[in-house]
Parts: structure tokens; sequence; C-alpha cells
């Protein structure tokens, strides 16, 4: 996806303040651009589940401006919402319905036109098809899940929201959905995605925004966050204790733990430099005569970034 793609959707200031006094959305702004896959992490409570609904219209914002595909939300919200999707983080829909049957009215909950054949596409897309004429409440929690993507998808929207949608799902069904979400994106559909499951973001998202108390912390190129926040750490198991650091491998930052029988590296900048420093110590302590018997490295994941952006930090920039 080309970094200059045109935005499908701009928040500038959003703010959401419940009666309580609960500021949930505190000043985001966030731009979409089309046809990317963007996962937005946070822990719970961070402000995730209320952005969607104010795009979607379930929540009323207190201050600031949605434009979807260049439409005011506030003034051209029907032309807006007809093109965006959502697939809801609770389990709730039509659960004395026939698959088919709830789906179909789906489509036509947006003014779309009855169409047998995109129905049957959808419900095939999404291993539905032989369950077309079971009821809902009789489907597993997985197929209840892909139900609710196949009701969004019903009515072809240009964007989707996802909202945790493999949460309480198996492995091997998790996967078969990253599957699917991919063929969305390659059909031109842009999704914006939560989820608690950081290998998800890993695995699909194009660029990773990270939310907390309301606030937006960081947006970045997944790969360029992972550059710039990525970490190597390597644990070196010594053969004898040592009593102090050597001054040849003070430079790399390295400590002793407090039973002084290993080393404890943690540097570089996500890009390789922390293995090529790794490389470099362990020479060093060879030229040192000092012996060790393993090393165990790390690389951060997307998980350890987003574990430090969220725990670490009292203040953090949007980017």
């Amino acid at each position: 996806m080309s970094e200059t793609a045109e935005p499908i959707l701009q928040l500038e200031g959003l703010t959401k303040v419940y009666s309580g006094g609960l500021k949930a959305l505190d000043s985001v702004d966030l731009e979409i651009r089309r046809g990317e896959i963007f996962a937005l992490l946070g822990p719970n409570g961070a402000g995730k589940t209320t952005l969607i609904g104010a795009v979607c219209g379930i929540v009323r914002p207190t201050s600031g401006t949605i434009r979807a595909f260049g439409f005011d939300m506030a003034k051209d919200w029907r032309e807006a919402r007809s093109r965006i999707g959502l697939v809801p983080q609770e389990l709730s829909t039509d659960m004395f319905e026939p698959v088919h049957r709830a789906v179909s009215y789906s489509r036509g909950l947006f003014g779309k036109p009855a169409d047998k054949a995109k129905i049957e596409e959808v419900l095939r897309s999404l291993n539905l098809w032989e369950k077309r004429d079971e009821r809902i409440m009789a489907l597993s929690g997985g197929m209840k899940r892909r139900v609710l993507i196949a009701k969004a998808l019903a009515h072809e929207p240009d964007l989707l929201f996802l909202d945790e949608p493999t949460a309480g799902v198996d492995v091997e069904l998790r996967k078969s959905m990253w599957r699917q979400i991919d063929e969305m994106r390659a059909r031109g559909v842009t999704v914006i995605l939560t989820t608690h499951y950081i290998e998800e973001a890993e695995e699909m998202a194009d660029r990773v925004g990270v939310i907390r108390d309301g606030k937006i912390l960081m947006v970045d190129n997944k790969d360029a966050m992972m550059a710039r926040l990525g970490r190597t750490e390597a644990l070196i198991d010594l053969a004898q204790p040592l009593a102090e650091i050597p001054s040849s491998i003070a430079h790399l930052g390295v400590t002793l733990t407090d039973d002084r029988k290993q080393l404890c590296y943690r540097g570089g900048d996500g890009t390789g430099t922390g293995k090529a420093e790794v490389a470099e110590l362990t020479k060093l302590l060879t030229r040192a005569g000092i012996d060790y018997a393993g090393i165990d490295i790390h690389e951060s994941s997307l998980e350890d970034i987003f574990v430090g952006l969220v725990e670490h930090r009292d203040e953090e920039p949007a980017e």
C-alpha cells in the first residue's frame, strides 16, 4: 500500500466525555488510508470501541469532526455510513433467524437491492453456504462470528471495522479469518482492526496505532515502528561468576545479574545493530579469557513495543 494513498477516514480533535465525567476519547487525530489494514491496539478501556462507535454513528462525539469518503459525518452521515461495515465485539445477532435471511436483511438495511448472487458469494467466502438454512443460535461461536462478518459485508462496504473479530475463537479459525481479511483488502476494502492478539497486527497490518486513556500514543508503519522502537536482548550464561564487568565490554551497556553468573545486554534499534553488538560482545569476552556456556538472544516483537508504550510512557506524542 502506498504511503501517499488518499485518506478514506479523517478524525480531527475527536473527543467523547460521558455524563459521569469519563473522557473516553481525548482530542484524537487520525487518518486512515484507502486500501490499508490498520490495527488499533490498546488495553481494555483505552477507547478503541468508543472510537469505532463514533465513526459508525453508535456513539455521539462531544466534539471534533469525522470525515469519511469526503463526507462530514455530522451532516451527511447517511451517504458515508452506507459505505461502512461493522463487525462488533459482542455476539449479539438475530439468533432465531436462519443465516441466509439474517445476512440478506442486513443488506437491505443499507438500501441495497436484493442480490441472491452477492449473498451467496459472501456466504461461500466465509464457509457459511452449507449453514445458510440453519438458525444462528445453533452455530458454534466461531461460526456466529463469521455470520457477523457476513452481515457487515452484505452491503459491500468500502471501509470495514473489525472490533476484536477473533475473540473467543480457536487458533485454526483465527488464522482462517486472517486469510479472509487479507482477501477483503485484496478486493479493495479498507480494514480497521482492533485486537487483543498482538500477533494479528504483526501478521496483517500495514500500519499500527496505539491508544491509551483515549489518547493516540503513536501511529506508524508497522515495520518502521519495529525498526525504531525494537531492541535486541541477550542473556549470556557465564562459565564462572564475574566479580565485575570488564572495562573492555562496559561501552556496550551490559549488566551483571545479582548472582554474577549472567551478563545481560539490551540495545540496538530493531534494524540488526543489536545482533552486531552481541557478536562484538562475544568476541571481546573471548579475548578477555571469559568463558560462557550459552547465549539466549531475543528480538523485540510488536507486543514488546506495545507493552512498553502503554505501561512505561506517561506522555507520548502521536506521530
